[in-house]
């Protein structure tokens, strides 16, 4: 299973999919674009709580990260 876990002002949010479902993983591609067409950073946890960030849509990456663009103020 992967997972992308989406972090925002109000916490994380997690979209699971099966790599092995073409419909699922079309569902995931583009949660992937729009995502980080909106400003977020992607990272694929590579273990032991690394992460690596990623430009490209990874289908067998177990747990990709999205944090949003930061705010200055």
């Amino acid at each position: 299973m992967g997972v992308h876990i989406v972090m925002d002002q109000t916490g994380d949010s997690r979209h699971t999919f099966n790599p092995a479902d073409p419909q699922a993983v079309e569902e995931a591609e583009k949660r992937f674009k729009e995502l980080t067409g909106a400003g977020f950073t992607a990272a694929e946890r590579t273990g032991n709580g690394e992460a690596q960030v990623t430009r490209a849509f990874n289908k067998d990456a177990t747990e990709t990260l999205f944090f949003p663009r930061l705010k200055g103020g």
